[in-house]
C-alpha cells in the first residue's frame, strides 16, 4: 500500500532532487533568502527544516547528520552558530515563503523563501500594530475613530511648527 507516501519529485530523478535540495539549503544558510519557484520552495521547506531544527542540540551526532545531508563544512557551521542561536526560542516553522507572481518565460509561480528570524521587516515589535481595530467588527473602529481626533490633534500641534523650518532650508 502507498498510504501517504506523495511528495513533488521536482521532475528529477532522486539523486538529482537530493542535490538539488541540498545545494538550496546551503544558499538558504548562507543567504537567508533565495528566489525560486513556488513548487521548488514547498519542497526545500520539507527537507531544511528538520536540518534547522537539529541545530537546536549542538552535539556531534548532530552535526554529522547535518554534515551527510549538506556536505558543505561552512553552512553546517553557519547553521550550528549563527542560525542555531537566533531560532533557539522557536519550536517551529522556520522558514517562510512569500510569493511573488508568475516567471515571464515560462509563467512559474515564483517566491522568496527565507530564514524567518533574519527578515527585520517583519520582525517589528507587536506594540506597533493600532489597537482597537480588528477585521470583523465596526464597533471597535468606530470607538477608536471617535477617540482618535482628540489624541490626533495636539500631534498635528507638533508636526507643523517642525514642518516649516525644512522648507526653507531646502530652498
Amino acid at each position: 500500500m502507498r498510504h501517504n507516501k506523495n511528495f513533488n519529485h521536482l521532475g528529477r530523478k532522486k539523486a538529482h532532487r537530493d542535490a538539488l535540495l541540498a545545494n538550496m539549503t546551503i544558499a538558504l544558510i548562507m543567504r537567508k533568502r533565495i528566489f525560486t519557484t513556488l513548487a521548488k520552495a514547498k519542497a526545500l521547506r520539507m527537507y531544511a527544516e528538520p536540518l534547522i531544527n537539529r541545530a537546536k542540540d549542538d552535539t556531534m551526532a548532530n552535526r554529522r547528520l547535518v554534515f551527510s545531508y549538506l556536505q558543505n563544512k561552512e553552512a553546517v557551521t553557519e547553521l550550528f552558530r549563527e542560525v542555531a542561536q537566533k531560532i533557539a526560542d522557536r519550536p517551529g516553522g522556520y522558514t517562510r515563503i512569500l510569493k511573488t507572481g508568475n516567471r515571464l518565460g515560462d509563467n512559474a509561480k515564483t517566491c522568496f523563501i527565507e530564514l524567518v528570524d533574519y527578515n527585520e521587516n517583519m520582525l517589528k515589535t507587536p506594540g506597533a500594530k493600532k489597537e482597537g481595530r480588528t477585521r470583523r467588527s465596526r464597533r471597535s473602529n468606530k470607538s477608536a475613530a471617535a477617540a482618535a481626533p482628540e489624541a490626533a490633534a495636539p500631534q498635528a500641534e507638533l508636526e507643523l511648527p517642525a514642518a516649516e523650518p525644512e522648507t526653507p532650508a531646502a530652498e
